[in-house]
């Protein structure tokens, strides 16, 4: 194999790995997509929205390249075999995956706007503690989570506006 080709993965393992990671955050964005399209045409157009609120167009790609991202930090940490923190690292980027596809759930498939927000304080803490976690690995990584942070922060005042304009 020529010297060149190393400059993005290692071994056949290193890009089948990250393959799998990618594999892993579309899986949990498209199950958190077919959640969310079983009420986003209807419930939720119906809804008050706060002036903040962005066009529905923005949502899919935000959340393609944030899933992308989120993929190549899991991925970066992951390669950091020498580094005994990185498994618990990758175990808190499991848990805000799953807490990721739960607000999907609360919010667009039980309407629950209000359980959504609790729900979404919770993802933002273990997104923060993994933004953190994967910063001490691997800078990279940690930097990739930054914009995720910032965008459940944004979503976080965006479910609250929500609720506050349309609790029943």
């Amino acid at each position: 194999m020529p010297e060149h080709s190393t400059l993005f993965f290692e071994s056949r393992r290193d890009a089948l790995a990250l393959g799998l990671f990618l594999i892993v955050c579309i899986a949990v964005s498209g199950i958190g997509g077919a959640i969310t399209a079983t009420s986003v045409g209807s419930w939720y157009q119906a809804l008050e929205k706060p002036s903040f609120n962005p066009p529905d167009w923005v949502f899919a790609p935000v959340w393609t390249a944030l899933y992308s991202m989120m993929a190549i930090a899991g991925w970066r940490v992951w390669r950091r075999t020498r580094i005994a923190a990185r498994w618990k690292a990758l175990s808190v980027f499991a848990v805000q995956l799953a807490l990721n596809v739960t607000w999907s759930l609360l919010f667009f498939g039980l309407q629950r706007v209000d359980l959504a927000l609790a729900e979404i304080v919770i993802l933002f803490l273990a997104i923060s503690v993994n933004t953190v976690m994967f910063w001490r690995i691997d800078r990279l990584a940690g930097t990739l989570f930054g914009p995720y942070l910032l965008w459940v922060a944004y979503a976080t005042a965006l479910n609250a506006g929500l609720w506050i304009l349309n609790r029943a």
